[in-house]
């Protein structure tokens, strides 16, 4: 497909794959001036915005862009699921080279329409321009049921920390992906969840909506680094056990560790649970035996974040996951 030759041309080329049906979301959507939405009674809104960033995020030419397009919605809708809420609808602002506007556009475009229908986010609207580099930011409207947002404040002394997934997975796709080039991108396992990340909305739903989780973060940036995060908004510290966690096939055990607490990208959610819920817990997550959930370790007083090593001795974790100021 030719390039568009203006940006009107570009923004019909987009509203062309998200056709103007009925919206069970918004009351107006695509084609004015801004989408009207209107919230549900007994409902309170969360907004969350992520930026998604060529040579930051994704890697022209080694990236599909059907890949780029489903993950850029997917890292924003992952936000929404640690509250506990589901996605509602979305706006994507979008900057580009003008050589990308015609068949990596439209590979973005799939990826992002089936990303919007699996996880039941509807497009409102967004803007365009154009940059040598590409920028995306998607800004999601989600809602969550009064009074069972799950924050990252809620952790006490005595709560059992869990976390869903694998984490390090994504780390080692990544790897993978630079190993192996594009022509790998159908393969599935770790190289699957670093293309296409599946936010754990149904989970983040049961553990607000019954009541389980006294605090809950996505781990996006490394284990390691959004524990801190969210021990730090509660005022704790924490004790943990990599060793605890499913173990990432072909590699070592050092490499694996090194993955799971500082790789990034997983998507998964951390969370803590009170120890009197945890039968609980357990007896509602067998309708969630396909993602696995795990006890890794316990919330402490002070502010300390500590691990149990393979040895059995207990040292300093330090945060050292993905930091864009840092990682440089």
């Amino acid at each position: 497909m030719k390039n568009p030759r203006d940006e009107n041309e570009l923004i019909r080329r987009i509203e062309r794959r998200f056709p103007a049906l009925k919206s069970k979301v918004l009351r107006l959507r695509l084609g004015d001036d801004a989408a009207l939405w209107p919230p549900r009674p007994g409902y309170e809104t969360i907004l969350t915005c992520d930026w998604f960033l060529e040579d930051s995020h994704f890697i022209r030419g080694e990236h599909p862009a059907d890949a780029v397009g489903w993950k850029c919605l997917a890292r924003a809708v992952s936000d929404v699921a640690a509250m506990g809420g589901e996605p509602r609808c979305f706006l994507l602002s979008l900057a580009l080279p003008v050589e990308l506007t015609g068949k990596w556009l439209d590979g973005f475009l799939r990826g992002l329409r089936r990303a919007a229908q699996a996880l039941r986010c509807e497009l409102a609207g967004g803007d365009t321009t154009r940059q040598e580099r590409v920028s995306i930011n998607i800004a999601v409207i989600g809602e969550v049921k009064r009074g069972r947002a799950v924050l990252r404040s809620g952790a006490r002394p005595g709560d059992l920390v869990f976390v869903s997934g694998i984490p390090g997975e994504a780390a080692l796709g990544l790897e993978l992906l630079k190993e192996a080039g594009s022509t790998q991108r159908r393969a599935r396992g770790a190289l699957q969840k670093h293309l296409y990340p599946e936010p754990r909305i149904p989970l983040g739903q049961l553990l607000a909506n019954e009541g389980l989780a006294s605090a809950m973060i996505d781990v996006s940036d490394g284990l390691s680094s959004d524990l801190a995060r969210l021990c730090e908004a509660s005022g704790v510290g924490a004790v943990i056990a990599p060793g605890a966690l499913p173990r990432l096939k072909g590699i070592s055990e050092a490499k694996a560790a090194q993955l799971a607490l500082n790789g990034g990208d997983d998507y998964e959610l951390l969370f803590t649970v009170k120890p009197q819920e945890r039968r609980h817990l357990k007896k509602s997550l067998r309708t969630f035996n396909k993602i696995p959930v795990s006890f890794i370790g316990e919330i402490t007083k002070g502010t300390k974040l500590r691990m149990v090593n393979a040895e059995g001795t207990t040292e300093e974790l330090l945060q050292s996951g993905w930091d864009p100021f840092r990682n440089r």
